[in-house]
């Protein structure tokens, strides 16, 4: 999407440091962290809310645990514990219609189910 602030991070016409980079996804930093640690993961594929996934991003998805699962152990978050949150529209809390999903972790996260 031409003025989707995601794609334009992911096809590197926003410098941002990525934290992990390949062919189909990106991670950085939050701008806005919510917790020491506080990592956006997103597929470089446009894809505006969770309603819009298809079958064909079943892999893609589950790709996205796998780097998260490994960027936990990168930030040294993985054995105290940590949340992934995605948000799914305006009631969601969603604010950047591109998928995305927050790694969050660094201290003890308050409940929130």
């Amino acid at each position: 999407m031409e003025d989707c602030i995601f794609c334009k991070i992911a096809n590197r016409e926003i410098n941002t440091e990525f934290l992990y980079e390949d062919s189909e996804l990106v991670a950085f930093r939050d701008i806005a962290p919510k917790a020491p640690v506080h990592i956006l993961i997103i597929p470089r594929k446009h894809i505006p809310t969770i309603n819009d996934l298809e079958e064909e991003d079943n892999q893609m998805v589950g790709k996205i645990y796998q780097v998260a699962k490994k960027l936990a152990e990168e930030y040294n978050i993985a054995e105290d514990g940590y949340r992934i949150v995605v948000n799914c529209n305006a009631n969601g809390g969603q604010v950047v219609y591109h998928l995305h999903f927050h790694l969050l972790g660094g201290e003890k996260l308050g409940d929130i189910c």
